[in-house]
Order: C-alpha cells, then sequence, then structure tokens
C-alpha cells in the first residue's frame, strides 16, 4: 500500500519540508493560507496510485520549512523562486503544478515566469488575475469604500494586530477559518466587524462537518503554534510589492494547459478572472480547459471534495 513520507529538500537557501508519495511525472502541490502540505493529503494518495510522484511542500514560512524574519522575505519572487528550486532539487526538469489558494497564485505565476519548467495547471479556487493596472490595495479602497480599513487583506497588514488575536489559539483560528469559508460556513463576510477580530469574519462551528476532523484541527493548529501566524500573514503584506515585482509580465499570456477548479460557495469564485475561466473564454488563459464548478463546495475544494477534486487533476493530467 502506497503511504505518504516525509523528508526535508535544500531548495536553494530554504530548507523545505515535504510530503511526498509515488513515483513518476512529477506533480507539485501548493497548499494556501491557512494550511500547510495536509491539505493535499487525499491527493498525494490518489495520484501516487495513478502513476505520479506527488510531493506537497509546506511554502514558505509555513509548518517545518523554514521561517525567513523579514517581511520582504515573502515576495512573489521567493515563492515561485521556491518551487523552482525544489523541482530541482528532485531531479525534475518538469513539473505540472496545482495550487489552491495563496498555492493557485504561486501556480500561475511561476507558469508565467518559467514556462520551460512548468508543463501545466491546475488551480483550485484562485483564477489567473493578469498584471492589475495599479497595486492590490488601492484596487481594494475603490472596491471596499469606507469598509475600507476593515477589509482583511487590508486588516492583516497592520504588523502584530492580526497575528497576536491568531496566535492567542491557534486551534480556534484553524478551526473558524476552515470551517468558516468551507460551503457549512457560507457566506462569510470580508469585512472585520466594527470594533471585532479577524476571527470574527467566520462563524464558530456548532458541530463539524465530517470532512473536518478534530485530528485534521490539531495537526494543522500543531504547526501554527510553533511558528506563529506571522510567516503566514506576510504573504499578504507583500500585495503592493508582487504588483511592483511582476510589472514585467504586464499582459502577459498563460501559456500551458490548465484545469480551474472552485465550488460554487467559495468566495475566490468571485474574484477578477474566474467568470472567464468558468465561462472558458479567458483571452489570458487561451489553453484553459473546461472549468469545473463543484456545486455545494466552498473554499477548502480538494478537501471537502478529494475524490472529485482527485479524479479531475488525475484526467487533466492524463491529457498532457
Amino acid at each position: 500500500m502506497t503511504e505518504i513520507t516525509h523528508r526535508f529538500v535544500q531548495a536553494g537557501e530554504l530548507r523545505m519540508h515535504i510530503a511526498e508519495a509515488g513515483s513518476g511525472p512529477l506533480v507539485v502541490l501548493l497548499h494556501g493560507f491557512p494550511e500547510t502540505w495536509y491539505s493535499w493529503r487525499h491527493q498525494l494518495l490518489a495520484l501516487a496510485a495513478a502513476g505520479y510522484h506527488a510531493v506537497a511542500p509546506d511554502q514558505r514560512g509555513y509548518g517545518r520549512t523554514d521561517q525567513p524574519d523579514g517581511v520582504e522575505d515573502y515576495t512573489i519572487l521567493h515563492t515561485v523562486g521556491d518551487v523552482m528550486r525544489l523541482i530541482d532539487a528532485l531531479g525534475a526538469e518538469h513539473a505540472v503544478l496545482a495550487g489552491h489558494d495563496w498555492g493557485g497564485t504561486v501556480t500561475w505565476q511561476a507558469a508565467l515566469m518559467r514556462p520551460d519548467v512548468v508543463r501545466g495547471v491546475v488551480a483550485l479556487g484562485t483564477p489567473f488575475q493578469p498584471h492589475a493596472d495599479g497595486p492590490h490595495l488601492a484596487g481594494v479602497r475603490a472596491v471596499a469604500g469606507a469598509d475600507y480599513e476593515r477589509y482583511y487583506s487590508v486588516y492583516v497588514q497592520r504588523a502584530g494586530v492580526a497575528d497576536k488575536e491568531l496566535d492567542e489559539d491557534p486551534h480556534a483560528s484553524v478551526r473558524r477559518a476552515l470551517y468558516g469559508a468551507s460551503a457549512d460556513g457560507h457566506p462569510w463576510s470580508p469585512v472585520v466587524p466594527a470594533g471585532g477580530h479577524l476571527l470574527d469574519i467566520w462563524q464558530e462551528p456548532r458541530e463539524l462537518p465530517g470532512w473536518l476532523t478534530r485530528e485534521h484541527i490539531d495537526m494543522v493548529a500543531a504547526d501554527f503554534v510553533r511558528t506563529g501566524f506571522t510567516p503566514a500573514l506576510n504573504w499578504f503584506r507583500n500585495f503592493d510589492r508582487n504588483w511592483e515585482l511582476t510589472s514585467p509580465w504586464h499582459n502577459a499570456v498563460v501559456q500551458q494547459p490548465a484545469l480551474y477548479l472552485t465550488g460554487d460557495r467559495d468566495l475566490a469564485g468571485t474574484l477578477p478572472g474566474a467568470a472567464e475561466l468558468i465561462e472558458n473564454r479567458s483571452a489570458a488563459v487561451p489553453h484553459a480547459r473546461k472549468s469545473i464548478v463543484l456545486g455545494g463546495c466552498g473554499h477548502w475544494t480538494q478537501q471537502e471534495r478529494p475524490e472529485e477534486v482527485s479524479q479531475a487533476v488525475i484526467a487533466f493530467l492524463g491529457s498532457l
């Protein structure tokens, strides 16, 4: 029986923890916030059984991977670079990348920056968003209006504020985030209530749904007990820096075959670029395959609907 094994890989200057299973063509699975490699546990085994070498790292700042100190150490150039170094360390020349949430952002940008390495893209929840005409936070201000300072991606910009709130009880933070953004916690608002804290945007579950167990929460929370949430939040604190750094790719097109999956109860599916992918009319991703929208599914796609996601990814891989 195939098992998930763990080891450390030196990805440039970063010591990276990876979980892996199987052998064959390389598929790298990139998690989002607030998660770790564990979010891909179902797909690791399914892909291995289908004849692939599936690798899910703890990304920079997460889990047992190194956590650099500076905010500026978490730019998109760093995170894409980590994946390229990982692929090289694994002895592969090419890989298909699958990313969820922030992992989806890394996946899309890696496809743009290194088309010689990335031969296919699977994005869960996170659509491809072409380089905008202005920085992210200015765009949020235009949309959020009077709620700007309490919009979650702005709220987390203040050093030490959201960090302290999430660090106070990592188990509660993981539990509420995972439940709150799922289909079971739908809908949720990205605006922190006046006088409230970040966790107040997600409701506390009365009972856990079948896909979210106490063991699951304990597994993920244990890593945040050790690392704190600051390294993970530093990814958000590079929104505008990332916009500056990716200006060479303004109007660039993702040329690789791509598969987009999302849940119909995932707010990420309302982001710019999502509708074009869902309707198969994205000029920025001309070789996108027919997107899959999972009914009754929230943000945690590969965990809420593991079998359907695994089957879709394996079918996509087989078509390359």
